[in-house]
């Protein structure tokens, strides 16, 4: 594929990528005696999700040359997702990541991404520029801007989306997933969500990534906060008490489904393929939102991630199984 010819992608994403080993039981990692092997990182699993949805997926990232990463590229395609915009790093192992289950809220996350990792070598010069400005979602996250050189060419592919001629039915969205451990201050981090916003369409986030991009954990007003600096569709996912949605004309609150939680982990990243797939439809905001928020629980129920994110028919049928209260609207 060349830059002559690039190809439409339904969404591209861009981001961590990691192999996550993750336990078969619940309780402490040094009591747990199986663990599975599976494709992680948010970036990567929400690729997976919407592929999962049937949709055209394709991954930015970057992976070291080692056992981890030949198994990253060879699994993506089998989950329908494109790898070719995946490279190695010479000298950086790829990133692994272990959680604790400690169900129904409780998962410590471990990674192992010292002394960096490699999907924070994504360059400015390496980015299929063509491709990212003509597919229908680009989805990226925050801590592909906690370092650089990750950091210039996530700000210049956001760039490049908003510079590019968007027709109707074409989304950026910044996904909020702040996690401390990556930045130097919270404060870093806010400066460069400042200016991430300036260029997406939507933006996704519980409450405490919105604290960290705007300054709001309430939801209404986090969601009013993100709408201000320029999205058009702004997404606070509150755990336990649900999730709501606003746009300048229209607000949307849906109560969690009732479910055994099993792992949450991945919950978000099942989220954010499902909220894809609703975008490309072209779908109003209540069912998207109720789509996504199906699939989420969907997710919560099983041990890992990227195995775990569900068809569209499993979601169809949860809904009807599960319904959930009235929405909220105005």
């Amino acid at each position: 594929m060349t830059n002559d010819t690039p190809h439409a992608y339904d969404v591209i994403t861009m981001g961590r990528v990691s192999v996550d080993v993750y336990p078969q039981q619940t309780g402490p990692l040094e009591d747990v005696e199986t663990f599975s092997k599976s494709v992680g990182g948010s970036a990567t699993n929400v690729a997976i999700a919407a592929a999962r949805h049937g949709a055209d997926a394709a991954v930015i990232t970057r992976t070291g040359n080692d056992p981890f990463g030949r198994y990253i590229a060879r699994t993506l395609p089998e989950f329908g997702v494109a790898n070719t915009f995946i490279e190695t790093v010479d000298g950086l192992n790829t990133p692994v990541a272990f959680c604790e289950i400690f169900p129904p809220d409780d998962f410590p996350l471990y990674f192992y991404r010292a002394p960096k990792a490699p999907d924070l070598m994504i360059t400015t010069k390496s980015l299929p520029l063509h491709e990212i400005e003509r597919a229908r979602v680009f989805w990226t996250t925050v801590t592909g801007l906690s370092e650089e050189p990750s950091r210039s060419a996530h700000h210049a592919a956001l760039r490049a989306r908003s510079e590019a001629t968007l027709a109707r039915g074409m989304y950026t969205v910044l996904d909020l997933d702040y996690r401390p451990m990556f930045w130097s201050t919270p404060e870093a981090a806010t400066r460069e969500v400042a200016v991430a916003l300036e260029h997406a369409t939507v933006a996704v986030g519980n409450r405490e990534e919105c604290e960290v991009a705007v300054g709001e954990t309430e939801p209404v007003r986090a969601a009013d906060a993100l709408l201000e600096r320029g999205v058009e569709i702004a997404i606070v996912k509150q755990g336990p008490k649900g999730v709501l949605a606003k746009t300048r004309d229209e607000f949307v609150e849906l109560r969690p489904h009732h479910i055994d939680v099993v792992n949450g982990l991945g919950s978000g990243d099942g989220f954010g393929g499902a909220l894809v797939h609703g975008l490309l439809q072209g779908w109003g905001l209540e069912r998207t939102l109720a789509f996504a928020n199906a699939a989420g629980a969907i997710v919560a129920t099983r041990f890992e991630c990227s195995t775990a994110m569900p068809t569209s028919d499993e979601i169809e049928r949860f809904l009807q199984e599960n319904p959930t209260e009235e929405a909220i609207r105005a």
